[in-house]
């Protein structure tokens, strides 16, 4: 079946697909932590356009389908956080795509809890998963990234903690929201290109960001 719809996706009358990597650690241990909303968002977009993720492959959990004429593939790397360079880097090398077709979709504590950022390249920002990925992709950091923020933990709390705890209610509300918006401009980057969506984006999450900075996390 795979083989099979991977023909369609490389015909030449379809345009070159898009690579989304959702990084997290895998088991029920971690589902709805901090550190797995690379993970959630994987969920949600494939849910928003009924892509199954019912299929092993380079060891992730995959799916794959098309927005409008557009080819996606939906990767869940299956090795851990740290090892998840193992699992996209030849997912991108097995489709021979190049690296501005894929976003890496990841947790970050630089922004405040629900803010999102799409940028087209990037350093790792201490990010073990992105540290990964980076090294399967022979040092190059060419290739997008989604970051959805999580915020820093409070006090003198551990970070490696903090990753790993769930969200409050009130972070998960925010983080829902986030997740919508993230399955948005998804959307609008396949219809539109990086450049485009990016811009708009960030300029909306940036007035979403000083909004929070008066309210309760």
């Amino acid at each position: 079946m795979l083989n099979r719809l991977s023909k369609r996706f490389f015909s030449t009358a379809s345009p070159q697909p898009w690579l989304f990597v959702g990084l997290g650690n895998p088991g029920d241990k971690y589902k709805g932590t901090r550190h797995n909303v690379g993970f959630d968002m994987i969920d949600g977009f494939a849910e928003s356009q009924g892509i199954p993720m019912d299929t092993v492959h380079c060891k992730a959990i995959f799916g794959q389908g098309f927005v409008g004429d557009v080819p996606v593939f939906l990767a869940k790397p299956q090795t851990y956080m740290n090892l998840s360079g193992e699992s996209t880097g030849p997912l991108a090398a097995y489709y021979k795509l190049p690296l501005n077709r894929v976003v890496v979709f990841h947790d970050d504590m630089d922004l405040p809890c629900g803010v999102l950022r799409l940028h087209h390249k990037g350093g790792h920002g201490s990010h073990n998963g992105l540290k990964s990925v980076i090294y399967h992709f022979r040092g190059n950091r060419e290739f997008a990234r989604l970051r959805i923020g999580i915020a820093r933990p409070p006090g003198q709390m551990d970070p490696k903690a903090f990753l790993l705890q769930k969200f409050n209610a009130t972070a998960r509300e925010r983080i829902d929201t986030a997740l919508q918006e993230g399955v948005d401009v998804l959307k609008l980057l396949i219809s539109k290109g990086l450049t485009e969506s990016a811009r708009c984006f960030n300029m909306e999450q940036k007035y979403k960001h000083i909004r929070l900075q008066t309210m309760p996390t």
